[in-house]
């Protein structure tokens, strides 16, 4: 019986973790009047002048939040900067699977499966590479000199993101492992083994 509950749960939560589904070719905002949508509606202009800051890693989310034509259709964007030695930290999409595309200069990319297997690959200028949703990923630009731009396309309006680094270190659970188990791996610790 237990069993069976806990497979029901599992069901819903997968569920859930979806885009809606729409019922009409694409779903209007709340308050606005179909018949005065153009096809401005359909066009963002928010990645024009997009810049990543000096010596970091930089990003600009595109999802149904800044851009209202996505919502319902299981779509979104991100526009990816690395500057050089940069690294977008091991992080998951709890609700949608990524596909970046390298629009200029190499990129070090990795997966780690739930079997713990890594799976990593040097992309060049026009190379894909897919990260299965949910699955621990990252992103290294290993130039001491060149910027990398990319962009990645999600399988969610929405596909969330869970950086480890940030939820794991910024959550207070090291002291709290301190205090049960004595000293414990600390952000200061292992963050400088990732640098380079």
């Amino acid at each position: 019986m237990k069993l069976v509950v806990v497979l029901m749960m599992t069901t819903v939560v997968a569920v859930g973790a979806r885009d809606p589904e729409l019922t009409t070719d694409f779903a209007v905002p709340v308050g606005m009047n179909a018949s005065m949508i153009t096809g401005d509606f359909f066009k963002f202009t928010g990645l024009r002048d997009f810049s990543a800051a000096p010596s970091t890693f930089g990003s600009k989310k595109v999802t149904h939040i800044e851009f209202p034509a996505l919502t319902g259709l299981g779509v979104g964007v991100t526009l990816l900067e690395y500057k050089p030695n940069t690294l977008n930290p091991p992080h998951t999409h709890p609700r949608g699977s990524e596909l970046i595309y390298v629009l200029a200069g190499h990129l070090d990319v990795g997966l780690i499966d739930s079997a713990n297997k890594l799976y990593s690959a040097h992309l060049h200028e026009g190379d894909l590479f897919v990260f299965p949703q949910n699955l621990v990923h990252f992103q290294i630009n290993m130039s001491k000199k060149k910027t990398v731009r990319a962009i990645s396309a999600f399988g969610s309006s929405n596909a969330g993101t869970i950086s480890l680094p940030r939820n794991i270190f910024g959550s207070g659970i090291e002291d709290e492992l301190d205090a049960d188990v004595g000293h414990v791996p600390t952000r200061r610790t292992v963050l400088p083994v990732m640098e380079f």
